[in-house]
């Protein structure tokens, strides 16, 4: 029987090369599980799959302290610099069925840079493999992480003006989604409290979901 006390979530990424996904990835976990860096191709080549710590006390449930593990699965960036989309989509599908395939996703995370216009077909790609690999139940399972947010910041902008000037690409996928997403930030912000923003976040996305998961075959 499961512990009420501890409650594991599987968080997968998504989006294209040089979106963040791979430090994203890492704050989630609050390590360095993932290589990340600049590059002028893609830096990922294979799927991942990174656990963090567990974090005690991170909520309560049903009168109960919770301890908090978080699981994440990295993938390849598509357009990608090396590997076709075929090859992309089937070694994401496996990796989904192999560490997701009994426990479940709870979350598939598409990660956007705040910084680059969300649209033309490049950025619609993972999209698409969200909704070709989770099927179509994809809508109550996808959140949109906004990554480099600091720069609305730079730019003058908050959050709110940001989304209301996003473009209707944008706006159309963020209400398929029921406008689940959530600003990662890098400057003015400890690692740590990023982090615990962050996942207090996916955490409402998950209970608005009742705690359902999404399993693979």
């Amino acid at each position: 029987m499961a512990d009420p006390s501890k409650m594991i979530i599987n968080l997968a990424l998504f989006g294209t090369t040089q979106s963040g996904k791979s430090s994203a990835g890492n704050i989630l976990l609050g390590s360095a599980d993932f290589l990340s860096s600049f590059a002028p191709c893609s830096v990922t080549q294979d799927c991942s799959l990174g656990c963090s710590c567990h974090l005690r006390s991170f909520m309560r449930r049903r009168g109960q302290e919770v301890t908090l593990q978080v699981r994440v699965l990295d993938t390849p960036g598509y357009p990608h610099s090396r590997l076709s989309k075929k090859n992309v989509k089937q070694e994401v599908r496996d990796a989904l069925a192999r560490h997701f395939g009994q426990e479940g996703l709870h979350l598939a995370l598409l990660v956007q840079r705040a910084d680059v216009p969300f649209c033309g077909q490049d950025a619609t790609y993972p999209v698409q493999m969200i909704q070709e690999l989770l099927g179509h139940a994809w809508k109550n399972y996808t959140a949109i992480l906004f990554t480099h947010a600091e720069k609305i910041e730079e730019a003058g902008f908050n959050e709110d003006t940001y989304l209301h000037e996003a473009p209707d690409t944008l706006l159309t996928l963020l209400n398929s989604i029921q406008h689940k997403y959530v600003f990662q930030y890098k400057k003015g912000k400890s690692l740590s409290e990023q982090r615990m923003k962050i996942l207090e976040r996916i955490m409402e996305f998950i209970k608005e979901n009742c705690y359902q998961v999404l399993t693979f075959k």
